[in-house]
This record gives C-alpha cells, sequence and structure tokens, in this order.
C-alpha cells in the first residue's frame, strides 16, 4: 500500500486568500507522488484537505496541483527548502478542475504534526 504523503499549501494568489477563508495555511495528503520516475503523467496531484474551506459560497475538501512553470515536475518538492510552485485547481460545477489560484507547495514533517498536537487550544 501507498503511503500518504503529507503536504502543507501556501496560497499566494489570489493575495486575499486568507481574508476571504479565514485560512492562511492548508493542510492535506495525497498518494499521487507514488511514482517510480517513469510516469511523465504523474503532473498532477490530487491533494484531500485535512480541513476543508468556502471559496464563494462553496465547500472545497479537495483539490489538484500541478507544476507552475513549464518543464518542472512535482517531484522536485522533495528538493525544495523552503517550498514548490505550484497552480491550484479546485472543482467545478460540471465536476472538471478549474485552475483558480497559485501557491507553494511543501511537505509537511511529522515535527510540526508532534508540535500542533502539544499546543493547548
Amino acid at each position: 500500500m501507498t503511503t500518504h504523503l503529507k503536504l502543507r499549501i501556501h496560497v499566494t494568489e489570489p493575495w486575499d486568500f486568507e481574508r476571504i477563508t479565514g485560512v492562511d495555511e492548508l493542510t492535506g495528503w495525497t498518494i499521487d507522488h507514488a511514482s517510480n520516475g517513469t510516469d511523465d503523467n504523474n503532473q498532477e496531484w490530487e491533494v484531500t484537505l485535512d480541513e476543508g474551506f468556502d471559496y464563494n459560497g462553496r465547500r472545497f475538501a479537495r483539490l489538484l496541483v500541478s507544476a507552475r512553470y513549464v518543464g518542472e515536475h512535482l517531484e522536485r518538492i522533495f528538493d525544495a527548502v523552503v517550498g514548490f510552485p505550484v497552480r491550484i485547481a479546485h472543482r467545478s460545477g460540471d465536476g472538471g478542475w478549474h485552475y483558480a489560484y497559485a501557491g507553494m507547495l511543501s511537505v509537511r514533517r511529522d515535527t510540526e504534526d508532534k508540535a500542533k498536537e502539544e499546543t493547548p487550544s
């Protein structure tokens, strides 16, 4: 079985995403990262969010991310120090994907999860 890759998404466009949604960072996971390095079709990852968000009157719990720049590959996230630039899509009304956001994608480390659990609410 493929393990879940824990991810963090920081939305940079639209610039007022945090004001509109009340969320500054999104966290979630994917299994789409599993590839033997020869799969050129694995250029987009579907991310299941830990907690969804509301935007323009709709609730989103899954996003699709792909490399923001031509020639880049999502596998480079493992080499990135602070994040990897991505385009971010949400489901449209017809069931397809609509690219509406841009942001930075990074791997969420286990130490960050433990710190979050230890922080009193």
